[in-house]
């Protein structure tokens, strides 16, 4: 069940970082990876800058959401991002 919730709570995250940083969408699977591993890279830099988004689920969600969107950006810079004509 901890795996089906990590999924449900990944997708929604990293759908939730996509649609902010406009952009980003890498499809269903991609969001579900980076919306996981933004909920590590968001608890990692929340907590080293003393910031919490509440807790609880909507509060795991944004902080992934927050993680999601960092690795966004990144992946667009390393990546060269798509050109907006």
């Amino acid at each position: 069940m901890d795996l089906l919730y990590t999924i449900i709570i990944g997708g929604v995250s990293g759908w939730l970082g996509a649609q902010i940083w406009k952009g980003g969408s890498l499809g269903l699977v991609g969001n579900i990876v980076v919306g996981i591993l933004g909920g590590f890279v968001g608890s990692w830099a929340m907590g080293k800058a003393g910031v919490s988004l509440g807790g609880g689920t909507i509060g795991l969600i944004l902080t992934s959401a927050v993680g999601a969107i960092i690795i966004l950006v990144l992946l667009n810079l390393i990546m060269g991002g798509k050109k907006s004509s």
